[in-house]
């Protein structure tokens, strides 16, 4: 599977889970525009990762060895995928010229229990330091 594929993309019937750990979480700026008019469920989750507080004012998950706070959505569709990726300039046909890359990534319960995969934003690490990231070591992240 590639950075840009997975489980039922393409097909607007079948639900999608996105794990979000910045501004597309509920109770942030995003939440309510690209996420709230397709969710069904949500539920407090943890994937592998470290978390950095970009100087643009959000954060980004690099695949480093660690854990990230955040949500995992469950959506009503996978229509819900392409307002995201917009959102964080993900060009499923142009990786390469993608701020973030949208990954199919391990999701765990608060307890470090195994969850589901689902789909995460991520970058690496050379992108979050030219970026002026700095590392956010509880792995939490909420608006300034």
């Amino acid at each position: 599977m590639t950075a840009s594929q997975g489980p039922g993309e393409g097909t607007h019937k079948l639900t999608c889970q996105v794990f979000v750990y910045g501004t597309l979480k509920p109770g942030e700026a995003a939440f309510r525009r690209f996420c709230e008019p397709y969710i069904i469920e949500q539920q407090d989750a943890l994937a592998p990762g470290r978390l950095y507080h970009l100087s643009l004012g959000y954060p980004a998950l690099t695949l480093e060895s660690g854990w990230v706070e955040g949500t995992l959505l469950t959506f009503s569709s996978t229509t819900a995928l392409t307002k995201l990726d917009e959102f964080e300039s993900f060009y499923p046909d142009h990786p390469q010229d993608s701020e973030y890359l949208r990954i199919w990534h391990t999701v765990y319960d608060p307890d470090q229990v195994f969850l589901t995969h689902a789909w995460a934003y991520a970058m690496t690490k050379k992108q979050v330091d030219a970026l002026g990231g700095t590392w956010l070591p509880d792995g939490q992240w909420t608006s300034p």
